[in-house]
């Protein structure tokens, strides 16, 4: 296949996956609509309480100042329409739009992630290479590493923050426990990042560490399969070195169901970052997203569910990118599928 054909069939891929991504954000947004507008409870009222003012014309006041009085399809038509021209609508609790709200938090939560997905991603399959490679010779690596990622595994995310924070920040002092930066510090240049650095390396270490299992477990079932495959047989009977089989047959094939799952995570690294981000006081939209619901910001649990939602779909849409870089004859099987 031309080079000219690959770039078009990439484009087609493309296009399809992004259409898909925008149907089924349409079909987030209005399902989280109305199961929010339909749950118990009255925001106006629940806002009216928090502020020490329960008189009933206030209570209504704030129903129509937040839209709450007009018929369930009016305000999702109203909402959809605002959407469509670039408009989150407007916090009440906050007293602010939702976007710059959000933006605000957005980056800190992106750092999180990414870091996250990195060091999860990088240990996870080299622990699953060396561990596959251990298998095929008989060693003992192999064992421990697999009863280690299964501790990881069954181990709940903000036990393990917690116990993080008591080994690191209480009992040994070497690390910061909450937020991002140092309050009052006043740093710039390399002594801030270095700052946050240490306050994010807490956080993004908690994580990762049960995806960090799941990719050893994939990159290790990969490479056993990739090593009894014919190619492989056939590179080590030309005389090929056991490194030039692991790196240049063997790990590349091996890549393709772990960088599938690479995009799949950023979708739950997402929802997982919410305890994290509660646990660490870390200001990111996780943090957000149980403020506003503690206080039934409605506006503002959409715009976060949007921009989750986005990561998601995204994050899937990158690893099936992914995959394709890798086999260029994954776009043709999922046409045909």
């Amino acid at each position: 296949m031309s080079a000219g054909a690959v770039l078009a069939q990439g484009l087609g891929f493309f296009a399809l996956r992004l259409g898909r991504v925008l149907l089924v954000v349409l079909a987030v947004l209005v399902g989280t609509f109305l199961l929010l507008r339909l749950a118990p409870g009255d925001p106006a009222l629940s806002m009216a309480s928090a502020a020490g003012l329960d008189d009933p014309a206030y209570v209504e006041q704030l129903r129509r100042d937040m839209g709450l009085d007009r018929p369930l399809g009016v305000q999702l038509v109203d909402y959809l329409g605002g959407l469509a021209q670039g408009d989150l609508g407007y916090s009440q609790r906050n007293q602010a739009p939702v976007w710059p709200l959000i933006a605000e938090r957005l980056p800190a939560t992106l750092l999180l992630l990414l870091a996250a997905l990195l060091l999860s991603s990088v240990a996870g399959i080299a622990l699953g290479v060396l561990a596959a490679w251990s298998r095929q010779h008989g060693g003992w690596l192999d064992r421990l590493i697999s009863l280690g990622v299964l501790l990881l595994f069954a181990t709940p995310t903000f036990w393990l923050a917690l116990l993080l924070v008591m080994l690191f920040s209480v009992a040994l002092g070497w690390l910061p426990a909450f937020g991002m930066e140092t309050v009052g510090a006043g740093l710039s240049g390399w002594p801030y990042l270095l700052d946050v650095g240490r306050h994010l390396l807490l956080p993004a270490l908690s994580l990762s560490f049960v995806f960090l299992a799941v990719y050893v477990q994939l990159a290790r079932a990969a490479m056993l399969e990739a090593f009894s495959q014919e190619f492989v047989r056939s590179a080590r009977a030309k005389g090929a070195s056991e490194a030039r089989v692991l790196l240049r047959h063997v790990l590349r094939n091996a890549l393709l169901p772990v960088t599938t799952y690479v995009g799949l995570q950023l979708g739950q690294l997402a929802s997982a970052s919410l305890l994290v981000e509660v646990v660490y006081a870390w200001p990111g939209i996780g943090r957000l997203l149980y403020e506003s619901l503690e206080a039934r910001d409605y506006p503002l649990l959409l715009g976060v569910f949007l921009v989750i939602s986005l990561l998601v779909l995204l994050g899937n849409l990158l690893g099936e990118l992914l995959c394709y870089l890798l086999d260029p004859r994954l776009a043709v099987v999922g046409e045909r599928a």
